[in-house]
């Protein structure tokens, strides 16, 4: 629904319960986020030779690290003193919500480093195609929040702003100040980050310059992060009168590791990968 000067949203983020058990929107999110990865993946894994055993094992070590890493990172970042003091909390109050996209970005990269030892690939190869994938993931997971009507931005008088009426309960629409959606500009960001990385992937050497598509993935995601920041409400209360606020600070490190992989990659020599190569200019593989 449109009015005048906003979309009121009023989206129900529960698909259906069963007596207690609510099934949300926000969930299939996750769980779509984590299949389409593990297509790309498996994508990635038939196109260069790789055995269907990596996939496999990539799809429970990434599942395990992204979901602990996001919760384990919200309670430290974002709740501290309420985590530490009761750290059992972490786990037995997961229904409440809380899950952080750096600690899920840090879970990852644990994930990957322990995967790839373990089936005995490229460290840097994993991350490389993972940053493809991690984008379009992260995409999902912010629709997720759109459903959810959370992580929401400031009031403004854009035309696309958005009357989160859940968040106004009884609250007449005319009443309910527009915000921006911030879900949906980190959303597209993420989307157009993906496409630059997927035609990266196929059309030019990126493949075979460790390092490269995994440093444009952290600039492109954290980078995004970072500036929509500016415009989005305040997710807890000691981040009020902060220059930046938490996700810019700990956006910061990422987009500075994006830069330096970039860097590396660019002094390193190609490595010869199992991957289409492009022709060069006089026509040669």
């Amino acid at each position: 629904m449109v009015s005048q000067l906003a979309v009121v949203w009023d989206f129900n983020p529960v698909m259906f319960s069963i007596g207690g058990f609510e099934i949300r929107y926000y969930s299939l999110m996750w769980a779509a986020a984590l299949l389409v990865g593990a297509w790309i993946f498996t994508y990635f894994c038939k196109r260069e030779g790789k055995p269907q055993e990596l996939a496999d094992s990539a799809f429970v070590y990434i599942a395990l690290g992204t979901m602990i890493g996001a919760r384990v990172g919200h309670c430290l970042f974002y709740e501290p003193e309420y985590y530490l003091l009761k750290p059992w909390a972490i786990i037995t109050e997961i229904r409440n919500g809380g899950l952080a996209s750096h600690g899920a970005t840090i879970g990852i990269i644990l994930s990957i480093w322990l995967c790839s030892r373990k089936n005995k690939v490229s460290t840097m190869w994993m991350t490389d195609r993972l940053g493809i994938i991690a984008p379009i993931s992260g995409a999902l997971i912010r629709f997720g929040n759109l459903f959810n009507s959370e992580i929401i931005g400031n009031q403004t008088t854009l035309p696309w702003g958005f009357k989160f009426m859940r968040l106004y309960r009884g609250v007449p629409a005319d009443a309910v100040p527009a915000c921006h959606p911030t879900q949906l500009y980190e959303a597209l960001c993420y989307i157009l980050t993906f496409l630059v990385l997927w035609w990266m992937y196929h059309k030019t050497e990126a493949p075979r310059r460790r390092g490269m598509l995994f440093g444009v993935a952290l600039i492109g995601i954290f980078l995004s992060r970072f500036c929509i920041e500016f415009v989005k409400v305040d997710q807890v209360a000691f981040e009020q009168g902060m220059t930046l606020n938490m996700g810019q600070w700990l956006s910061i490190p990422f987009i500075l590791i994006g830069i330096g992989s970039v860097w590396y990659s660019l002094k390193r020599p190609l490595v010869d990968d199992n991957v289409k190569k492009v022709s060069s200019k006089n026509g040669k593989k």
